[in-house]
């Protein structure tokens, strides 16, 4: 498939896990990539065999977005694809989150998706490009003792739709992607806590535990979460925009308090 040859892809987070793998398709498929973080080695150690361009950089700081748009611009010449992937934890319940907690939670979430777009968004209007933003299961249902992560990403789809709303006419479509749990080394890093917590073998069984109710049955692999991604910036998708498509291998569709009838599996 060649969905996007001679088209740019501005992927935020884009060192590690979905970011990567994003990456990794789009160019299988003819593109062109540029990939913004803040740590310019796993940015180096992905764009590298892609040809891709790497701008480290702070994706919620203005000038520094802003002069990464400029250097893509000057040197591939756009960007057809905002792919809003840049992300992080936001973890406490209300009264464990103090206002650092809060603004950290604010910035690495929102605050990177909003910028970005804001700064893409001529480009794109001249383009007649997309955004895809990363959001979450975590945008539309409540974790326990995360409340800065669930308010952002819930917030993410707000900004998907206001910017569907607000540049349709202008020919720019925006969705987001709501992933349940993916193996990436973040989520890693949390089933290690469910390992020390109950006592198990390792990771690979701690994402078993939690999605033992998901339909599915499994995690989703980060090339599958980077197909849905690929899908919505694609020609198949032009007639989709301010979407929120999840990618939870069922989750969302489980009535939680039925789970007790469940049959052992």
């Amino acid at each position: 498939m060649a969905d996007f040859e001679d088209k740019v892809a501005f992927i935020t987070g884009g060192g590690t896990g979905i970011g990567a793998a994003v990456a990794r398709e789009f160019v299988a498929r003819g593109g062109k990539v540029a990939l913004m973080g803040r740590r310019r080695g796993p940015l180096e150690e992905v764009a590298a065999p892609l040809g891709g361009l790497v701008v480290a950089g702070d994706a919620a700081d203005t000038q520094s977005v802003r002069a990464a748009v400029a250097e893509v611009t000057g040197r591939l010449g756009g960007i057809d694809v905002l792919v809003a992937n840049a992300g992080g934890h936001g973890v406490g319940s209300l009264l464990d989150t103090d206002d650092a907690s809060w603004s950290l939670s604010t910035r690495l979430n929102l605050d990177t998706a909003f910028v970005c777009a804001r700064e893409c968004m001529p480009g794109l209007i001249a383009r007649g490009g997309n955004v895809v933003i990363l959001s979450s299961l975590a945008g539309h249902f409540a974790g326990p003792d995360v409340v800065g992560y669930v308010t952002m990403k819930h917030a993410l789809v707000g900004l998907t739709r206001s910017l569907a709303r607000d540049y349709g006419r202008r020919g720019v479509r925006t969705n987001a992607v709501c992933p349940g749990w993916v193996t990436t080394e973040m989520a890693d890093e949390q089933m290690t806590v469910l390992v020390d917590k109950f006592g198990l073998p390792g990771i690979e069984e701690a994402y078993r535990l939690v999605t033992r109710d998901v339909p599915l049955g499994r995690p989703a692999r980060p090339e599958e979460v980077a197909d849905a991604v690929l899908f919505l910036a694609s020609p198949q998708a032009r007639m989709i925009t301010g979407t929120a498509l999840m990618v939870d291998g069922g989750a969302s569709a489980v009535d939680l308090p039925t789970i007790a009838f469940a049959p052992e599996h």
